[in-house]
């Protein structure tokens, strides 16, 4: 769809935003309204129902660009404690951890009392403006540029009201803002349940991806096969000439060390829960020691090597990932352990698969301990009753669930860029509507959202 032009244009004086509609301003926050720091926040003070209070979380959510409602709220007695925020105020997050997220926005739609925390940056708009359009403009590409040449620090970076206050943006008169704001709201839409539509095409993707592999390695792949009952309710019948038992049949399983590492910039890196959420044990952002903590922690046959899983036992109970053959050597850090096939000829992706499939991923649900964080013992992990087909068997198994998951994978991977491609040009559209790029005027439909 093509938009047409405004029909004149003035130079705007500014050069990263170029030409803007003959009778549009071009203002700085400062004349807007006051920018004012929040104040107040502790998680102790969250309740279920009270008042609500926004907070740097509720900026990033799907849609952004507003707050509707917040996801935690304060008492009465508590949210005097807090900065009180007003339907229509515009909301900047007062850090983020890179350029991109830093000075995050939306503006508060939210009816009635709302309090936000020291997190946010607050703009009081003090001149008639339509508070939708202020959230789509203060947010826009090229707001975003500005606000990232704005952040200050390195490993967590801030940005404070007295930068905030230079911040420019073009405005047109309140009815044309309106008008704005009504055509990003209906095209935005319509992006957007493209965007779910690709999203629940990529959900149902990876549900037959699973569905596929766990068949495959459970019930094998001849389906003529004769089957006789595994004596585990989850996992009804197998084949007949496979074996069912406990893990610790097929895999050793030893666990980490527990010994408290010392850290440095240099040196052996560590993997823990986080290096083996994927395939591949992923050391790229790993922790490391030293080579004394090193020697300590890979005692006991505990040095991971090539056909090795590392289970997580923690946290993010049963993800396992591969020692690939290359790569630094490495051990095993906190809150996972190691598998070893006790046999060359067991397939470490056959195994892989199993522990992701439904018949040990049931298991692990009933076994896990703990509140807020989930873990399960050693022991339970030796414990685990898995289907275990001839070697042979496996790596046909593998291969056969690999080449399956690569047609998946394919179409997941297109489902992304397609979301990624609407996303691109969702914001494009609102950067151009706000920057008078495009003349909507004649737009008819529904009412800013």
């Amino acid at each position: 769809m093509s938009f047409k032009a405004y029909p004149k244009y003035k130079e705007s004086g500014v050069e990263w935003l170029g030409r803007v509609p003959e009778h549009w301003e071009v203002r700085r926050l400062r004349q807007i309204g006051p920018l004012l720091k929040g104040s107040g926040g502790t998680k102790e003070d969250v309740v279920e129902t009270g008042v609500p209070c926004v907070r740097y979380g509720d900026l990033y959510t799907t849609h952004a660009y507003f707050v509707r409602q917040s996801r935690t709220c304060v008492t009465d007695e508590r949210a005097t404690d807090y900065f009180p925020i007003h339907r229509g105020d515009v909301l900047f997050a007062a850090s983020g951890e890179d350029l991109a997220e830093i000075g995050r926005s939306a503006v508060n739609l939210i009816e009635g009392d709302a309090v936000c925390g020291g997190d946010l940056v607050v703009l009081r708009p003090q001149i008639s403006a339509v508070p939708e359009f202020l959230g789509y403009a203060c947010d826009s590409w090229v707001a975003k540029a500005q606000k990232a040449a704005m952040g200050r620090g390195t490993t967590v970076k801030h940005i404070y009201p007295d930068e905030l206050k230079r911040l420019i943006i073009a405005l047109p008169s309140p009815e044309e803002q309106a008008r704005i704001a009504s055509f990003l709201a209906h095209e935005t839409a319509k992006i957007d349940a493209l965007i779910a539509e690709q999203q629940r095409l990529i959900e149902l993707l990876q549900e037959k991806r699973q569905a596929v592999i766990s068949h495959a390695v459970t019930k094998g792949l001849n389906p003529d096969a004769p089957m006789k009952d595994s004596g585990i309710e989850w996992l009804g019948k197998v084949p007949e000439h496979w074996d069912v038992g406990p893990l610790k049949r097929y895999w050793s399983i030893t666990d980490c060390k527990h010994v408290t590492a010392e850290f440095v910039e240099d040196g052996f890196p560590l993997a823990s829960i986080r290096e083996v959420q994927g395939r591949w044990v992923d050391l790229s952002n790993a922790k490391r020691t030293t080579e004394r903590f090193y020697t300590q922690l890979i005692e006991g046959g505990r040095q991971p090597q090539q056909g090795d899983l590392v289970f997580s036992r923690n946290a993010t109970v049963g993800e396992v990932a591969q020692v690939p053959s290359t790569g630094p050597a490495f051990a095993m850090g906190q809150d996972v352990c190691l598998l070893r096939r006790l046999r060359p000829t067991y397939s470490s992706d056959y195994l892989q698969a199993v522990l992701r499939a439904p018949v040990v991923v049931e298991q692990i649900g009933l076994l896990m301990i703990g509140s807020t964080f989930k873990r399960i013992n050693v022991e339970e992990i030796r414990c685990l009753l898995v289907p275990m087909p001839p070697a042979d068997e496996q790596q046909a198994i593998a291969a056969a669930s690999e080449q399956a998951a690569s047609g998946v994978d394919t179409l997941v991977e297109q489902s992304a860029a397609a979301i990624s491609l609407l996303q691109e040009r969702r914001s494009a559209l609102i950067s151009a509507a706000v920057a008078g790029q495009i003349d909507v005027r004649d737009f008819v439909g529904t009412e800013a959202a």
